[in-house]
This record gives structure tokens, sequence and C-alpha cells, in this order.
């Protein structure tokens, strides 16, 4: 809760697709009627394979793009992501001072 309350982040549900490419506006549109609220190519692979190893998991996701009617591009999510790392450092940095 610390972490929730210091960064002002909250708990969404996750859906992932496998990628490579980009989710379209239809996948967003389906996603979110199932009650999606980010939805992503990573995580959930490598969290299945922690979790079958017994390891507890904390995932940790940077919005990168939000979505909308337009397409996203490689680049935009590149920019977007080097917006945030800073952010992400921050919060990964405040988690392990917590362990």
């Amino acid at each position: 809760e610390l972490v929730k309350t210091k960064f002002g982040l909250r708990e969404a549900v996750y859906a992932a697709l496998s990628g490579p490419s980009y989710e379209t506006p239809a996948e967003i549109k389906a996603l979110r009627l199932l009650g999606a609220d980010v939805v992503g190519m990573s995580v959930v692979p490598e969290v299945i394979v922690a979790r079958q190893m017994g390891l507890r998991v904390l995932g940790i996701v940077g919005v990168a793009n939000l979505a909308g009617e337009d397409i996203v591009t490689h680049q935009e999510v590149l920019k977007a992501m080097s917006k945030c790392k800073e952010r992400l450092r921050e919060v990964i940095s405040f988690c392990l001072g917590e362990l």
C-alpha cells in the first residue's frame, strides 16, 4: 500500500496479447468490454513461469500508449517509454529498498 500511495499507482487488469504487432482499435475495444484496463505483450509469460516455480510476483508496467482510434507506431511507444523510465526506476528502487 505504501508504494501505491507514494507513487500514485493503482491496481489494474492487464490483458496480454502475443504480439509482435500492436493491438488494433477493435482489439482494444473488445478487451475493454472484457474488463481490461491495460493491454500489452509482456509480463504475462514471465509471470506464468515464475508462478510455476513458486515465486511471488509483482508486475510493474509502464503505459506507453493510450488506446484510441489511431494506430500507434513503434517510434511513439519508444518515445513514451523514454519519458517514463526515470519514474519506473524510482518505483523499482523504492520497492527493492523495502525488501
